[in-house]
């Protein structure tokens, strides 16, 4: 009798399991077409009744699993007549196919009182004043969002097509990726997303559509391109009355979208906007960025009363670089929303256009002692300038009562634990649209591949495979990591010049490592790391020329809870440095100059020292250092006159730096003991949240540094530094509009107290007599000698970079859509001792999206110094 319930209830099971499938086995099908036949790819199908639908997949195909019953279906297609069919479902498929026309505009929808002007400029002002109203009145809302990428690559270098083939990737074959994500968006800024099923194959090209999907075209920016909806928009964009007409009862404006000044971060195409409510209906327009095209294609709906989001999201990217071409498409369906209303924004004011419209006296009189939602709501009508002032005074005034008021962003991250082990039966039952004939072959490729890839990833996983490596010799010159388990690692420290050659040392060799051990545990938040370490960094370096052996060593104990920490070291030894502690000339291109030109620009001594050092920082706006260094300093000479290039009578200079100020004793060897002190400000500073964890946005901030340096008389001997020296900067930059850029770096200090000090105590800038480069557009100068206006009195320094979107060549649309940039920069430097120095020069940046070359001159008061050309990576490229 058990045997027989137990069969029963399995048999029963099974049953239920089969027959709750084949209840929801039907459903719409079909295709949605122009009126020619041609397919509309990511047209909107939408079933009113649900307030959900589907968008159609690139071959204008779309498939919907329905409930028994009648629902009405509408499609939607920007540049096409909407289309309503009432449809019965019962218990199998209908095929329910869609032919739409193209969309007829009548041209006197809108009535202006001045003729003078084209209607679309009221439109978009009204558009544009409501643009943050819009934004901030859905207090909170929750979505699921099937997110789609297909791209593949169509063009390769010859010399590395077969390379890629062997890497299994083909040319012009699809590539595709699939997401399922729950997301719930909180105002002002709180992003939640849990990422429910995730299949992939190939790789994105770093191409991926989340910075449009993620950003409100109601925002004044779109991943750095101005919306044509932001304050600004007029100074951008020429704006085009294209004809409306009427769905669902509203009123349509089609509005033509045109830069003033084609190129990169200016959209182009159509936004359509909804008479007396002034929301984006939907929006078709492309951009650029470092010369690659992006088309945006949103439709919106009424997903609340008055209140459209878009649901069909459709982005497409492509572009060359460097013999490489792709192109990448991608479509984000989004539905089940649930929508929360801000209650201080559910009112409905009308907005007048003060520029063609009279504003009553009714609508006039803002008070500044009635807060800003109070006037709006009392208001039946208000001019744009009005509405818009009231929106930022609302704005601001919920800003002062968040308490996290510098979180620019909090954004909320977790992949389910099934999101990668989903089935093909279960893709097929949540996918939204239907994969087209491309996309199924290259599923059927790659999943043949996948056990393979798997168990290759398995094998050679990079963690394990970093714990159980193994001493290599080669490793002496590449670098290694090695780890023993429990925090305890040790490594020897890649350094690409630990090979190179100077006058002093001749060839010299460096060798490099650590030993560490470290514990890390997670505090009571579960966000925060709670980070001890000890760590031992010793250093060797031998030089062939001089003969001279080096060593020393830096032992250090660092605590961190979270970001908050300090470190506290003792660094030690013999050994050889510049004068300049920036160590203004690379290792490799001093070697470089001396192989191929004989000019030794590096200048280097030696010292016997020991050093306490001390780095707290408080926050993230606040750190302090402190550091106590005694040192024996010693000058030193030339060793080798090796070099390639024996024409003419050009010799190396002496390892005596030339400088205006300096004399014979500044050289001397000495014995001294150095305190420096420092102090790092970033007043403002912002930060994005992700997961919990909360990280500065340095960029937001300027950076100001104070320093005092003391060179400490400690005995009767006169072979001691003897100063006090004080000094305080600023870094920063403002962006001006679509690309401009202004970047500073300001200087100021003075010796308060200068009886006695060495060349390695005179404040160094600096400098470059090379032609590569530096990193930082506002770091260096371009054309100093390293040390010939090094200071021991007063002086001020100035860095000053600008960059355009438009100047010269940019004039060009062919030009600025590559990337290009075109910068200016003015540099100059004023000590005691020295006349005004001043730079001045024009760049090219972005050039091929890499590469930097920069044009100027330098002067001494009004006479030309020196001048010439300097290659370098595109500013926009930060490496550390």
């Amino acid at each position: 009798m058990i045997n027989f319930y137990k069969k029963s209830s399995l048999l029963f099971s099974l049953l239920s399991l089969i027959l709750s499938h084949l209840t929801i086995a039907q459903g719409i099908r079909g295709t949605v077409t122009d009126d020619t036949g041609e397919p509309l790819g990511y047209a909107s199908v939408f079933i009113r009744n649900l307030g959900d639908g589907v968008p159609t997949n690139q071959q204008g195909d779309y498939e919907y699993k329905l409930q028994a019953g009648f629902y009405d279906v509408v499609v939607q297609y920007l540049g096409y007549t909407s289309k309503v069919q009432t449809v019965e479902v019962k218990n199998e498929w209908v095929k329910l196919d869609f032919k739409l026309e193209q969309q007829t505009y009548a041209l006197q929808e809108v009535t202006i009182n001045s003729k003078a002007e084209d209607p679309a400029l009221t439109v978009m002002r009204k558009a544009i004043s409501k643009a943050k109203y819009h934004r901030l009145q859905v207090d909170e809302y929750s979505m699921t969002v099937y997110l789609k990428g297909t791209g593949q690559l169509t063009n390769a270098p010859f010399f590395m097509k077969k390379e890629l083939e062997k890497e299994g990737l083909k040319l012009n074959e699809a590539y595709t990726t699939e997401s399922v994500s729950e997301i719930t968006f909180k105002q002002p800024n709180t992003v939640e997303e849990k990422v429910i099923s995730i299949r992939t194959n190939g790789d994105n090209n770093q191409t991926s559509p989340a910075p449009y999907i993620v950003t409100s075209f109601y925002e004044e920016k779109i991943n750095e391109a101005i919306s044509p909806l932001a304050p600004s928009a007029f100074a951008y964009y020429k704006f085009r009355f294209e004809g409306s007409f009427v769905e669902n009862g509203y009123i349509i404006n089609k509005i033509r979208v045109t830069p003033r000044s084609r190129g990169e971060r200016v959209f182009e195409g159509h936004i359509f906007i909804i008479e007396d409510h002034w929301a984006i209906h939907s929006l078709d327009l492309k951009t650029s960025m470092l010369g690659f095209d992006i088309g945006a294609r949103q439709l919106y709906t009424e997903v609340a009363t008055h209140v459209w989001m878009p649901t069909t999201h459709t982005y497409t990217f492509g572009g060359k670089f460097f013999g490489f071409a792709g192109e990448y498409k991608y479509l984000a369906s989004a539905r089940d929303h649930q929508v929360k209303i801000n209650k201080d924004l559910v009112f409905e004011t009308k907005i007048l256009d003060e520029k063609v419209q009279e504003i009553p006296e009714s609508a006039k009189n803002l008070d500044k002692n009635v807060s800003a939602m109070e006037q709006m709501a009392q208001k039946d009508q208000l001019s744009r300038k009005d509405f818009r002032k009231l929106i930022n005074e609302y704005e601001k005034e919920a800003l002062k009562e968040r308490e996290d008021a510098e979180v620019v962003s909090n954004r909320t991250y977790k992949i389910d634990s099934l999101a990668k082990k989903r089935d093909l039966s279960y893709w097929d039952s949540i996918r939204p649209l239907k994969l087209t004939e491309a996309e199924l072959k290259g599923y059927q490729r790659d999943d043949s591949l996948a056990v393979v890839e798997a168990a290759k990833a398995s094998e050679n996983d990079s963690i394990a495979k970093k714990s159980k490596r193994k001493f290599n010799p080669l490793d002496i010159l590449t670098g290694g990591d090695y780890n023993f388990g429990k925090g305890r690692s040790a490594g020897i420290k890649n350094n690409p010049s630990s090979v190179s050659f100077n006058t002093v040392e001749g060839y010299r060799a460096v060798l490099s490592g650590y030993y560490r051990v470290q514990k890390s545990e997670k505090m009571a938040d579960s966000v925060t790391n709670f980070t001890r370490s000890w760590s031992v960094e010793p250093e060797f370096r031998y030089g062939f020329s001089s003969k001279q052996f080096y060593n020393m060593i830096d032992i250090k104990r660092s605590v961190n809870k979270g970001r908050p920490g300090y470190t506290l070291g003792l660094k030690g030894g013999s050994y050889i440095f510049q004068y300049n502690a920036d160590n203004p000339i690379n290792e490799l291109v001093n070697s470089l100059y001396s192989f191929l030109l004989r000019q030794n620009y590096m200048k280097l001594y030696e010292q016997d020292f020991a050093s306490l050092y001390f780095a707290h920082r408080v926050s993230d706006v606040f750190t302090y250092r402190s550091s106590i260094t005694y040192a024996n300093r010693r000058s030193l000479s030339n060793t080798s006159d090796f070099s390639l290039y024996n024409r003419g009578s050009r010799t190396y200079t002496d390892n005596i730096p030339e400088n205006i100020e300096a004399h014979s004793n500044n050289f001397d060897n000495n014995q001294s003991l150095i305190w420096k002190g420092n102090l790092s400000w970033r007043p403002g500073v912002k930060y994005y949240v992700r997961n919990g964890r909360k990280t500065p946005l340095f960029d937001s901030a300027p950076l100001i540094n104070l320093s005092y340096t003391k060179g400490i008389n400690h005995s009767q001997s006169f072979n001691h530094a003897d100063f006090d020296l004080v000094e305080a900067g600023i870094e920063h930059f403002f962006n001006f509009g679509v690309s401009g850029k202004l970047d500073y770096n300001i200087r100021a200090g003075a010796f308060i107290n200068n009886n006695r000090v060495y060349f390695q105590d005179f404040v160094h800038f600096g400098g470059n007599r090379t032609i590569f480069a530096n990193m930082g557009v506002a770091s260096n100068y371009r054309f100093l000698d390293y040390y010939q206006y090094s200071t021991s009195s007063e002086y001020v320094s100035g860095i000053i970079h600008y960059q355009f979107r438009k100047f010269l060549l940019t004039q060009l649309p062919m030009l600025r859509f590559t990337g290009l940039r075109e910068n200016i920069f003015f540099n100059y430097l004023k000590t005691a001792n020295s006349p005004h120095y001043w730079e001045v020069g024009y760049s090219l940046d972005n050039l091929f999206r890499i590469f930097r070359v920069e044009m100027g001159a330098g002067f001494e008061n009004n006479n030309f110094n020196r001048g010439g050309v300097r290659l370098g990576i595109a500013s926009f490229i930060r490496i550390n």
